[in-house]
């Protein structure tokens, strides 16, 4: 986004300064309600409305875009408060792995059949069922 403001902004702000300055020519404003004639050069005066526009429009983009600021600050603040109950879970969660590491060490080992028991009780369970069945 950046880059194609560059690309705008440079010439016509080179194409304006231009204009400004080919304008030498001395200008009367008078402010109208006060009565006061002020006269300066017409660049002076299309330089200065042209700053005085931007800083407007600068002003008033700024204050429209203060509701979007405000919910970025809550939404940050929310971040925050959500970021530490977070990490106070995660070492919840942690002490509790701790914790079942713990009685799983302090539960005694029960001794398991060697494969080849195993292996000879799959097929003896099942050969005595098979034969139940037949009976």
């Amino acid at each position: 986004m950046g880059f194609i403001k560059a690309l705008i902004g440079i010439p016509l702000a080179l194409v304006i300064l231009v204009f400004a300055f080919v304008n030498n020519d001395m200008a009367v404003f008078n402010l109208w309600p006060t009565g006061i004639e002020i006269t300066v050069s017409l660049s002076v005066a299309i330089i200065f409305l042209l700053l005085f526009g931007y800083i407007i429009g600068w002003l008033f983009t700024w204050m429209s875009y203060a509701k979007v600021r405000q919910a970025l600050r809550a939404h940050k603040k929310q971040n925050k408060k959500l970021a530490k109950e977070q990490e106070k879970l995660t070492k919840e969660v942690e002490d509790l792995h701790g914790s079942i590491e713990n009685l799983k060490a302090s539960l005694p080992e029960e001794e398991k059949p060697a494969w080849s028991e195993r292996f000879k009780s799959a097929f003896v369970g099942k050969a005595s069922a098979g034969g139940e069945k037949g009976e």
